[in-house]
C-alpha cells in the first residue's frame, strides 16, 4: 500500500495555512465549563459538585477549582493504607488539571488552584 498526499481544496485558495481569513471567539463560559468538567473527571466527581473560577492571569489562565476528594471508607485500614495521602493526591491533581486544560483550551495554564471542600466517602453496603 503506498501512501499519498492530497492537497486540501482550500489550500489552493487560501494558501498552505488552509484557514480562512476570520476571528474565532471562544466565550469565558465556555472555558468554565470546559474547566468544570476537566476537573470533575480528573477528580472522579459530578460536574455539579465541583466549583470553578477562570481568571486571564499572567498570558494564560488562573483557575480556582473547590470540589470534595473521593476517599476510601474510613474503617477499610488496607484501603487507607493503599491511597495516595490527600496532600500528595492534592498536587498530583493540580498538575494533570493544568496539563489537562491547557490540551483542552489550547491556553496556557499558569496557576491552578485547589480547595478541597470535603470528603466523599463510599456508602457501605448491607450485608443481608
Amino acid at each position: 500500500m503506498s501512501i499519498a498526499t492530497v492537497e486540501s481544496p482550500l489550500g489552493s485558495i487560501y494558501g498552505t495555512d488552509a484557514r480562512p481569513p476570520g476571528v474565532v471567539r471562544v466565550r469565558a463560559r465556555v472555558i468554565d465549563k470546559v474547566v468544570r468538567e476537566a476537573s470533575a473527571v480528573a477528580i472522579g466527581v459530578h460536574r455539579d459538585e465541583v466549583s470553578t473560577e477562570v481568571a486571564r492571569w499572567g498570558g494564560g489562565l488562573a483557575v480556582r477549582i473547590a470540589a470534595n476528594l473521593p476517599v476510601p471508607d474510613l474503617a477499610d485500614t488496607d484501603a487507607i493504607r493503599a491511597e495516595t495521602p490527600v496532600l500528595d493526591h492534592a498536587r498530583l491533581l493540580q498538575s494533570t488539571l493544568a496539563d489537562e486544560i491547557a490540551r483542552l483550551t489550547g491556553r496556557e495554564v499558569k496557576r491552578v488552584s485547589l480547595t478541597v471542600t470535603g470528603a466523599i466517602i463510599p456508602e457501605r453496603k448491607r450485608v443481608r
